[in-house]
């Protein structure tokens, strides 16, 4: 293989000529000149444009033609390259652009346009090459490879047996035409020359002469002797047609001689030879031209027989000849576009027992008529390809891309063959010129794209193309192209709506469709093909699933409102593109409540404490009750069961209400049970116990059930220190604090004699009696409770200390007389005791005040006495007598002074004297709340403090009670 470079006509750029020869000898003369002609043909087909390769035919598979990417300065790399005319013949590397030969054979005899032996052979190609870096729209590449004719055909004749008839009066020198041999090869390796073998017979008789006519080579037997045809009527002869390649090729014939009679004249033409013109599509039997010859024989010896000699295809397929007048007529379709010339021979034969002919050479050009519309071609070019007339294109290629090239050509010539070409319709297409190099006959575009494509739009596009040729009248032709615009994954999936809320019941059975959710994606095919996700937070994780092919949300687990009553989490929707689209969406899951819970008390059971004597309708506790449902189900009903009228509770507040006063004396606790009920249906409901536990309030002054106040003891003088004198029994119907009592000695010991313990009131001697103690001592004993504030009770202890009772009489005067004694009068056994008490007595009985405050305080000095004296008649009597005599027993008192002493002595009790004097102790559970303490933490409602109220005393003076007097 050479190759070498050549300069364009005129400057218009740089092509490559690559000649493919097989290895041969040393070049001979003619060698060298054909290949400057070969070189001059170069330089004149340089002005046309594009690339021209040359090489010979028949050349073995993957032989390289030439490199498209060398030849044009392109990159190796980055381009691609693709064979869009050549096929079957040729093969493109697409990264180099390489041209290879492939299996089949280029065989320049066979190709179309090669059947004119007298012009070079061409085989055209077209090369795509696409830059895949700025994916551009490709260029189009257009080269031609002229294919060298090898000697690879060998002569052949018309028929194995030639026959040619001589007659026998032929003078010698005479010629006939011996049918030629043909060679599909070119002039260079078509038939060169002929030779004639000759037996011994015939050697003297026969020569051979090869003439020449427009290059071709045509034999003729010459008659060398005296021809007889009673001595020998035929002669074999060996005809041999050799063509001019080296090594050169040859076949042989038998040329049989027929020795016919003798016939004076052969007819002759009128002219040598005849050129006519037929306009294509002339119809059958249209006359073209007539050949007309003479013969001066008379007879059959003169009459003419015309025939069409040699004529090789399409002559006899086209034309005929009237045997008889020489008019050639029309026999089949003529197309310019075809064949544009006839050439053959016509032989006249006259009809002669020994029939002689002559010939002449007929030229019939065949002239062009408007007679074809337009040819529209559409191919693929580059990255697209077609198929069943459809071309796929992707959405997303640049405007201005090809998405065909587009041949329009026109078989006429001249204006009937210059084209225009348009796109029709609305549609973002347009034609461009694909090369410089176009003729008028042959156009090339490329349709590209005028705008950016859109799938989602618009999916495919009918791409008609029109092409007008320049004839009279013009001609047109239509094609058409189918554009399917291809998907590419530009669009996300979306949700219709993006945000969706469902409400959806507790309780639920695993696996229970919650919603659907569906997204749509404009893309196609798998760009369209969703899968859907869930996006789930540590709240949400595995409580939900979804379908990853239809987008249902199922739960999977029952859900509890109670728990949660609303869930949020997001859901995806990719496609299966490359690279893949997502779309979310955020679903909203509205837990519904169903009554699956009962009401619920905050405490397994309630105990509350609260003061007595409480006014009807006092809150006395508060319970909280709680359903986790929600609404109705969640609305709780409280009632007391069972109700026996002394306790209410508010719905509201779940506040108890006492429908009574509570008398802790009476009634210390109280049991009893609230149910909740809710609005469920059907309803739920639960039960507590509640304890009302009464707390005791200082209502009670204490009461001394021994001694008597009247009542007296006599106390030996030799009574020995701590020995016990008495004991003060006392009891207080309160409780706790309130009925813890003690005791003190308020009055009457001035001589500190006596001790009461303050626990148990047990009176105790202190120290030894004397004589002036002798007499009648009177304690003032005050019992009180720990209370808040303290009540209290008096009383009067008597102590008489005397070694005997001679006058039991005297002793209950003294007493009943201490009954009337201001208590803040000592009375303790002084000697004038009597007279004493008999001044105090003038006047009648005295009358008692009571102070403001509540009773006789231990331990206190008041301001002012608490009781005083009636005042009576001044007198001296009663008064201590000079000389320290006692004084006179006093008379013993009346019914009347009775009553009204006991009066006087009466101590207040506060109002309680009708309480019975029982115990009702309370006992307090160490789980007893603290009511205020308890509400104010766990309540939702406001806290009630409930506050004792000390309630008021009667008036009147406390605790003196009258005892009867006895031993």
């Amino acid at each position: 293989m050479r190759e070498e470079a050549f300069s364009g006509v005129g400057g218009r750029g740089i092509f490559r000529r690559t000649e493919v020869l097989p290895l041969q000898g040393p070049m001979d003369l003619p060698v060298v000149l054909f290949l400057l002609w070969g070189l001059l043909l170069d330089l004149l087909s340089g002005a046309v444009g594009g690339i021209l390769y040359r090489m010979h035919e028949e050349q073995p598979p993957s032989t390289l033609i030439g490199s498209l990417a060398a030849d044009q300065g392109l990159p190796d790399t980055g381009h691609l390259y693709k064979l869009e005319v050549g096929a079957p013949y040729l093969r493109v590397d697409g990264k180099t652009g390489d041209i290879f030969t492939t299996e089949i054979p280029i065989d320049r005899e066979t190709l179309k346009d090669c059947r004119n032996k007298g012009k070079p052979c061409f085989l055209e190609f077209e090369v795509s090459v696409t830059d895949l870096i700025q994916n551009q729209s490709p260029r189009l590449i257009e080269g031609r490879i002229e294919v060298q004719d090898i000697n690879d055909n060998t002569p052949q004749f018309p028929s194995p047996v030639l026959t040619l008839s001589v007659p026998e009066n032929t003078h010698v020198g005479a010629l006939f035409s011996i049918p030629l041999a043909t060679d599909k090869d070119t002039e260079r390796n078509g038939v060169a020359d002929y030779t004639l073998t000759a037996g011994p017979e015939a050697v003297a008789l026969f020569g051979l002469q090869v003439a020449e006519d427009r290059g071709e080579k045509l034999p003729q037997l010459i008659v060398l002797g005296s021809l007889d045809r009673e001595r020998k009527d035929s002669y074999d002869l060996t005809i041999k047609a050799v063509d001019g390649g080296n090594p050169p090729r040859y076949s042989s014939a038998l040329l049989r001689v027929v020795i016919a009679d003798a016939n004076d004249n052969a007819p002759q033409f009128e002219k040598s030879s005849y050129e006519a013109e037929v306009a294509e599509n002339s119809p059958v039997g249209h006359s073209v031209l007539q050949v007309k010859a003479n013969d001066s024989d008379l007879g059959p010896n003169g009459e003419i027989e015309y025939t069409l000699h040699q004529a090789i295809d399409p002559v006899p397929k086209l034309l005929r000849i009237d045997r008889s007048s020489g008019i050639i007529y029309v026999k089949g379709p003529l197309d310019y576009e075809e064949i544009n010339n006839l050439k053959f021979y016509v032989v006249a034969r006259d009809k002669g027992p020994s029939p002689k002919s002559s010939k002449t050479y007929v030229s019939i050009d065949v002239t062009d008529q408007n007679d074809n519309a337009p040819a529209v071609e559409i191919r693929g070019i580059g990255l697209v390809t077609h198929s069943d007339g459809v071309a796929n294109i992707s959405e997303d290629m640049p405007v201005g891309t090809a998405v065909a090239l587009v041949q329009v050509s026109d078989k006429d010539e001249g204006e009937n063959a210059v084209v225009t070409c348009v796109v029709a319709g609305d549609v973002p297409f347009q034609l461009r010129p694909a090369s410089d190099s176009s003729v008028d006959n042959k156009r090339k575009y490329f349709l590209q794209t005028t705008t950016l494509l859109d799938y989602e739009r618009v999916r495919d596009y009918r791409v008609e193309i029109v092409a007008v040729d320049s004839g009279n009248p013009a001609l047109s032709s239509t094609n058409s192209l189918k554009v399917q615009v291809t998907d590419t994954n530009d669009n996300s999936p979306i949700f219709s709506p993006t945000l969706f809320e469902v409400e959806f019941a507790e309780e639920n059975q695993p696996g229970e469709k919650v919603v659907d959710v569906v997204a749509s994606d404009a893309d196609s095919g798998t760009n369209a093909e969703l899968v859907y996700s869930i996006i789930a937070d540590s709240s949400t994780r595995g409580l939900f699933e979804i379908d990853p092919n239809s987008g249902e949300i199922r739960a999977r687990s029952p859900l509890d409102r109670e728990h949660k009553e609303r869930y949020e989490f997001r859901v995806t929707a990719a496609d299966k593109g490359v690279p893949s689209q997502k779309g979310t969406a955020t679903v909203v899951i509205k837990v519904l409540d169903r009554n699956d819970n009962d009401p619920k008390f905050m405490l397994s059971g309630y105990s509350f404490s609260v003061l007595e004597n409480r006014s009807p309708l006092s809150p006395v506790g508060m319970v909280t009750v709680q359903d986790m449902d929600k609404g109705e189900n969640a609305q709780v009903q409280l009632s007391v069961e069972p109700d026996v009228g002394k306790f209410v509770i508010q719905n509201g507040t779940g506040t108890i209400l006492s429908s009574i006063s509570f008398d802790r004396e009476k009634e210390s606790s109280y049991t009893f049970r609230l149910k909740a009920v809710d609005g469920g249906d059907p309803p739920r409901s639960s039960y507590v116990g509640v304890t009302i536990n009464v707390l005791d309030e200082n209502d009670n002054a204490p009461v001394v059930t021994k001694p008597s106040n009247s009542s007296f003891i006599r106390l030996s003088p030799m009574a020995a220190p701590d020995s016990v004198v008495e004991v003060v029994e006392a009891e207080d119907i309160d409780s706790g604090s309130n009925a813890e009592l003690v005791y003190s000695i308020a009055g009457g010991n001035p001589h500190d004699l006596f001790y009461i313990t303050p626990s148990n009131g047990e009176i105790t001697l202190t120290k030894e009696l004397t004589r002036k103690h002798n007499g009648l001592h009177r304690l003032v004993v005050k019992v009180s409770d720990r209370g808040k504030p303290s009540r209290h009770a008096i009383a009067l202890v008597h102590i008489y200390v005397n070694e005997t009772i001679a006058n039991v009489s005297h002793v209950e005067a003294l007493v009943g007389h201490s009954l009337y004694t201001p208590l803040d009068m000592d009375i303790a056994g002084d000697p004038d005791y009597g007279l004493a008490a008999q001044r105090s007595n003038i006047g009648g009985r005295h009358r008692l005040q009571r102070e403001a405050k509540s009773g006789y305080q231990a331990g206190k000095k008041e301001t002012k006495d608490l009781y005083a004296p009636k005042q009576g008649p001044k007198s001296g009597k009663g008064r201590k007598g000079k000389k320290g005599k006692p004084p006179k027993s006093p008379k013993p008192l009346g019914e009347d002074e009775e009553v009204s002493l006991q009066k006087s002595l009466k101590f207040n009790l506060d109002g309680v004297n009708d309480s019975p004097r029982i115990h009702l102790p309370l006992t307090y559970p160490p789980g007893s709340p603290d009511l205020g303490r308890h509400y104010r933490s766990n309540s939702p409602l406001p806290s009630i403090q409930l506050q004792a109220q000390s309630p008021s005393l009667p008036r009147g003076l406390h605790g003196l009670i009258k005892y009867s007097a006895d031993n």
